[in-house]
């Protein structure tokens, strides 16, 4: 019985923790799920004639035991075998529940103080906004917040985005995630 007691607690918990997770929301005024990218937020460079603004983010529901956040924008669509990095930002305090717009760019001490940004694949820290290749069909961009489990990741603002992505893949608790599309 008490094998039993002990088994259906367990999965109380987990459960608990399961339905935390499920209400961890991100959401933008910049950006609307499926909705297309804004031209302010788009790449400057490459043929992309945009401001290189990264959007404002804000997020709730954050699963208990947070104890920083991380934030990613990744396009899977991107024609190089391996995606594209836009952004990766982490070491977010746990009081944080949100990004101001232009937060990515380093230069305007807009992000989190504490908080750390590598270099995104076109080779700048900060945010790289979106440039498919003309011609493509749109792209998908995903921003994705992650809930951690320790206030600090450990790589210094020259590692790549994947290594803070496996750091990531062992210390989510959560994620949420906002998908905009661009193409042209």
């Amino acid at each position: 019985m008490r094998t039993i007691a002990g088994a259906a607690l367990a999965l109380g918990v987990l459960a608990a923790g399961a339905a935390n997770a499920q209400g961890f929301a991100v959401t933008s005024p910049d950006v609307t799920e499926g909705g297309t990218i804004k031209s302010q937020n788009l790449f400057n460079g490459f043929g992309c004639k945009g401001n290189d603004v990264s959007p404002a983010l804000n997020w709730s529901g954050a699963p208990s035991g947070t104890k920083s956040f991380a934030v990613t924008l990744y396009d899977p669509d991107a024609p190089t075998g391996s995606g594209f990095w836009h952004w990766v930002i982490f070491d977010i305090p746990p009081t944080t529940s949100g990004l101001v717009e232009n937060a990515g760019n380093p230069k305007a001490h807009l992000a989190p103080k504490g908080s750390i940004e590598v270099r995104n694949d076109y080779g700048a820290h900060g945010y790289g906004g979106p440039c498919p290749p003309a011609g493509d069909k749109p792209h998908h961009y995903i921003f994705t917040v992650f809930a951690m489990d320790t206030p600090t990741l450990d790589p210094k603002a020259d590692a790549t985005p994947a290594l803070v992505g496996f750091n990531l893949h062992y210390h989510t608790l959560g994620k949420a995630t906002l998908t905009g599309l661009y193409g042209r």
